[in-house]
Order: structure tokens, then sequence, then C-alpha cells
């Protein structure tokens, strides 16, 4: 829409009291022209369309060739101009690598895979294939027995990467036994890029939301203020079923509502059944930065999580990323199920005022949603604490 006459202000404009608003933009100045805005804002609205502006067309994209021929240094610079990676280099998709990677999946390459749009339809969905997803996981670096986790994300439509001004993060948690198959990491360091597939996979998530559904680009489809570091690869829990002491997370989420970001009710899945969950929210960080988490020789982690939830604003609820110590304590203090100790968080204390209710945005149990991922070493007490919402779940060896 190139005619489109478009007005600048100085912004944002939430925030700020009535005599910031009347001096800074009523009163103000366009930051581009210099020109006062009010009056600019009259002659675009009263100033008669021009030839140009009256043109009618339509806007077509061109994905380009289906190959490209080049030097492979010039391939990576073409695919950074482009905007077409995370500003890493990539593994060049050749045929090869492709159809190697098509290899890992039964669904043939042109089949229709899922939709994506920079957040929840605001802008033009893109459509893209199982092709398209296995020629980003490629670029990824991912091996071929990833695809099936990528094809099953990609399947869902949610993006990677959000275009809010606020920077969300978005998260995967990864159930059954195919951590061990494919080596995710479950132990030591899960959160951090310690383990090819764990962070391989986070990638390819981004580069399939940038080259599926045009995400991520700054300006236009990325508006995130300050942004989010974790954007980089994502949130990848590969859950540590095995040290835990409570069913893991896909087993649990029959016992929930559905969740009220989408996805349909919650599916009964039984342990081992590969499963990926899709969650969204601002991000967690470790426990100790938080008031609440008081250190000393002796610790009550369930009342120190406990108000950390409580601290959490409804929007995306409270996420808590516990190592396996930390879930025994809690198991230890009285909570044998992940339900029990859920719903302890959203009782409210004497004198407190009770949870929001199950009609915001959490909706889980009697408060706000609360989500309970174990994962880490079992090398000393520590753990993370943020938010992140359950959106939805995927069985993963339908794609294989």
């Amino acid at each position: 829409m190139p005619g489109l006459r478009i007005q600048f202000f100085r912004g944002p404009v939430w925030a700020k009291t009535a005599d910031q608003l009347r001096r800074q933009i009523v009163e103000g100045n366009n930051p581009i022209t210099g020109k006062p805005v009010m009056q600019e804002l009259v002659a675009k609205l009263t100033t008669p369309l021009t030839d140009a502006e009256k043109r009618t067309g339509e806007l077509k994209r061109d994905m380009g060739p289906a190959t490209f021929t080049d030097t492979a240094d010039n391939l990576q610079q073409m695919f950074l101009e482009k905007r077409w990676t995370d500003f890493l280099p990539v593994v060049l998709p050749t045929e090869q690598k492709v159809d190697e990677m098509l290899k890992a999946t039964s669904h043939l390459p042109e089949e229709h895979l899922g939709r994506i749009a920079p957040t929840a339809q605001v802008f033009e969905a893109w459509d893209y294939s199982v092709r398209t997803a296995a020629i980003n996981a490629v670029m990824a670096g991912c091996k071929p027995e990833y695809l099936p986790i990528v094809l099953a994300v990609g399947s869902t439509g949610m993006e990677g990467i959000s275009v809010s001004d606020n920077g969300f993060v978005s998260g995967l948690v990864i159930n059954g036994k195919i951590r061990d198959e494919i080596g995710l990491n479950y132990e030591i360091g899960a959160l951090g890029p310690y383990a090819h597939a764990n962070t391989t996979i986070g990638r390819a998530w981004n580069l399939l939301s940038i080259n599926g559904g045009n995400c991520g680009k700054v300006g236009t489809t990325y508006m995130g203020t300050v942004g989010n570091p974790m954007n980089l690869i994502n949130i990848v829990i590969a859950e540590n079923e095995r040290d835990s002491p409570w069913e893991p997370f896909s087993v649990r989420l029959s016992k929930r509502p559905p969740s009220p970001f989408g996805g349909g009710p919650p599916k009964a899945y039984k342990r081992g059944d590969n499963v990926v969950s899709l969650f969204n929210g601002w991000g967690v960080l470790s426990a100790k930065n938080w008031a609440a988490d008081n250190w000393g020789s002796v610790m009550d982690y369930p009342k120190i999580i406990k108000d950390i939830c409580n601290m959490q604003d409804n929007m995306f609820g409270a996420c808590a990323v516990l190592s396996p110590p930390i879930a025994n304590f809690v198991k230890d203090a009285g909570y044998d199920t992940v339900e029990k100790f859920v719903e302890w968080i959203n009782t409210p204390a004497p004198g407190q005022a009770p949870p929001p209710g199950p009609g915001g945005p959490g909706g889980f149990g009697r408060g706000k949603q609360i989500n309970v991922i174990v994962t880490g070493g079992t090398n000393n007490n520590y753990f993370s604490m943020g938010a992140l919402a359950y959106t939805q779940s995927v069985e993963i060896d339908k794609w294989r």
C-alpha cells in the first residue's frame, strides 16, 4: 500500500498524563518531518487523493526460485540479506540434505503442514508444507531424527517468535521415550544450549516461523521494545521423568481443564508416549532472583514457590521449573501429586484476597494457571520460576 497516508507522532501514548499528551502529541511535532502533528493530520484527512493514491492492485509474495547456485559464502550472505535466518550461519539446505531429512517422516513432502501468522492472525497467515519444515530443520542443524518433533510443532500453527512489544518467549516441553532416543538433555544444564537436540529443535521452530510465517521481521512483524534473549532458541525442556517424584507433564494434562489459549480439551497420554507441549509467556529465571526466595539453613520450598507464583499476574499464570531435589522437597512436604500442590498454591492464606478465578486467561483450578515441570540435574537445590502458559500438546509419533 505505497500510497497509504500515515501520520507519525511521538509515542508511545500509554501511561502518559493528559498534560504530556497535549504537549508531546496534540501540540507536538511529527518526529519524522518536524512539522506540527495536527496540521499534517488535518491535511492528510482533507487533501484530495492523487492519481497514484487511487491506484489499486494486489501484493504478490515472491518466495524466489526453488534453487540457487553460488558459492557457499555468497549463499550465506544472501540468506542474511533476505532475512531468511536468525543472523547465525545456517546449514545450507541442499537438495541432498533436505531429501535426507524427509526420510525421517512418512508424510509426503508437499503435504500441507500448517499456517503461521505473527501473533494470533494479526497479520496474514502463510501456509507451509512438510518440505518447508524440513528445509528449515536442515538450516537449523537438526538431525533427521528430530524432524517429527519439528513437524508436530509446525502442525499447530503457533509461532516461535511473537510480534508483541513485550517480547514474549515460546517454549516446548517434551515427554516420552523420544527424549533418550534422540539425545535430548534433561539433566545438568537442561534449560541451556548444552545438547544438540534441544538447541537445534528450538532454532528450527524459529526458522520455520521466519520463513514459513513471516515472523521476526524487526519493525513490522517483530516489535519487542527491549527484546528477549530467550527468543534465540526458545525454551526447550525435556522433562526429567526418571528422577521426578510425580507423573510426567503430559500424563497430568488429562487432569486439567482446556487451555484458554486454544488447542482443545487435553488428551489422556500414558507414560512413555511421545508428546510435545507448547507454551507462551514472559519466560523463566533463577528462583534466587525473587525476593520471596529467602535462603537459610532450612528452606521452605513449597512456600517459596507459592509466594513467587502469587507474584505473577493472571495473563500467563506462573511456571515452576523444578530440579528433582526441589520436587522431592515439595513431595516430602505432603504434596504427593502436582494437582494437590497447585490447589494449595491457589488457596489464599488467611487475610489474603482470593486468587483470580478461572474466567481469566489462566483458568486452572481455583485460580491462575500454574505449570510445574521437572527437569535438570540432582546436584543441588536450585530451580527456576516465571510465567509460561500452556497452550496445547501434539503427539509426535504421528509425524514419523
